[in-house]
Order: C-alpha cells, then structure tokens, then sequence
C-alpha cells in the first residue's frame, strides 16, 4: 500500500495534525462475535484503522444461527450516528443490516446530513445459516433510499436474487445481474459468486462506465465462513478510507478475506459456522494527514 497521505506511525515530525483513518459501522450485533459489528471491528483493527459503530439491532445468535433480532429505535440510532460523526467524523462508512424501513430512512438522512462519501453497503438479508435478516417491506425502501447515495452494494447471490427478483443462474449470468444492480440505482456493484457450485469462487465488479473487473481464487473448504459478507464489506471501507481507490479497496480486501478464511480453516467456533481468522496478520495503527 503506497499512499503519500499515510504518515508512519514512528514519525516524530509532523507538519500537520494527524488522525486515525476513521470509519463507521453502521449494523446489527452478533453476540456470537463472527458477524456484524464485532466482525467489522475486527476488521477495521486489523487493518490499521480505528472503528466505530452506530447499532441497529441486537441479535441473539451463535455459530448455530439467529435465536431473535431487537431492533433499536429509529431515533436511538439517529442519536449514535450523531454522536459519533457530529465529533469524530468518518473518513468512510459501512452499513449492514437495517432491520425495518425507519432505520433505512435515518441511514439515508445521516448519508445527506453529513454529507458522507465513500460509503459501502452491505444489504443484510439473509445470515449464513439462512435465517432472514430484515422485514419483507424493507427492500424497496432500501433500494429507493440507500441505493443511489452509496459508493457501491455489496450483495451476495441470494440477496441480488431477492433484489432483482429472479434467478442468477452461473457465472456467466454474474455480469448481467450486476448491471441490473446497478440498474436499480447503485453506484457501483460487487456481486458475489461464492454460492455458485465450483473449485472457483468468483466476484464481479461493476462500475458503470468502466471495464466489468473479474476476481477469483481458489475456493477454500471450510465451515467457518460466518461473517464472510460483513468482513468483505467492512475491509473494502476500511480501504477507502485509507485513501485506495474503490478498484483497488476491492482486490485488497478480497484479498485479506480469502486469507482470513483460510486461516481460520481447521479452527473450531462453536458446532457450527465458525468465525474467520480477522486477525491472522494484524497491522499498526494508521495515521492520516
């Protein structure tokens, strides 16, 4: 990572004030710690930034799957994200799961209000194990109100077919569906490819007005993939925030999770989806001019 805004951590001149590369997470809690915002922050250390969150529910679940969601009151989180960007701020943002169409529209309000950039969306639907994330009448209002104000969505094969209403059958149907992501309203799309069957995993990127960019790795077998989609979307941001371009935020994150699951592999979590391996090659705290 070669960024001239980067200032070593060792450095004892500073001709500027510095700051930790800072960035939000806006999303539920998994008190099992492998998904949501435990999981971002994890990830957010691991990769030299300093993390915060705003939560939007409280889940009780484990590596078995989701026991019951509370989600918080619209003006609670409303209170969090003020708190936290109305002093510290956020050099970019994550949101997950948003449970129900008031906390979309108080994420949606923030993003203005704050006049937020590089904002990354992950949109929760379904957990690993199956369980359904969000109520039925919170899709449209957070293709309507989120979509068009992010940097780029982050849905996974399930959640772009119950985006898009339709079946995505193979790999050679992965680009189509993420021009009509993008089509719905979003910047940008990743569409992940890793519930397709097949030795490789493969992700497409879409930036309208740019080349498609295909990413692929070798699948890994594991059973610990919980939180795969909070991880990936939580490192994309931290990237950004440290100044990579979305492309290059992308294959540097990919790259961090496809490492992360491998090495928490052969880990036993629990009796059922495991945790990554977040930490497995931890970085010192940024600082940023």
């Amino acid at each position: 990572m070669n960024n001239p805004s980067i200032v070593p951590v060792s450095s004892k001149t500073q001709a500027t004030p510095t700051h930790y590369p800072r960035v939000l997470s806006i999303a539920g809690s998994d008190s099992g710690g492998g998904a949501g915002i435990q999981a971002d922050l994890k990830t957010f250390s691991s990769l030299g930034c300093y993390g915060m969150t705003a939560i939007t529910a409280v889940t009780a679940q484990n590596t078995l799957g989701v026991c019951a969601i509370h989600a918080l009151p619209a003006d609670m989180l409303a209170a969090q994200i003020d708190a936290v960007l109305g002093d510290i701020g956020a050099d970019a943002v994550k949101i997950g799961m948003l449970h129900s169409p008031d906390l979309v529209r108080v994420v949606a309000q923030a993003i203005q209000k704050f006049k937020l950039q590089r904002v990354v969306l992950d949109p929760v639907m379904v957990a690993t194990s199956g369980d359904r994330l969000i109520a039925e009448d919170t899709m449209e209002v957070l293709v309507n109100e989120l979509f068009p104000q992010v940097s780029l969505v982050t849905p996974n094969l399930d959640e772009a077919e119950w985006l898009l209403g339709r079946p995505i059958d193979g790999i050679d149907a992965l680009p189509a569906a993420a021009q009509a992501l993008c089509d719905l309203g979003a910047q940008a799309a990743l569409l992940k490819g890793g519930h397709l069957q097949g030795a490789q995993v493969v992700d497409v990127l879409l930036q309208p007005g740019k080349p498609l960019l295909t990413l692929q790795s070798q699948r890994i077998e594991s059973r610990n993939v919980h939180g795969t989609g909070c991880t990936l979307s939580s490192a994309i941001a931290a990237h950004l925030a440290l100044g990579l371009s979305l492309q290059e935020a992308v294959q540097l994150a990919r790259q961090y999770i496809v490492s992360a699951i491998e090495a928490g592999a052969r880990v036993t979590t629990g009796q059922g989806h495991g945790p990554l391996n977040h930490g497995y090659a931890p970085q010192a705290m940024h600082l940023l001019r």
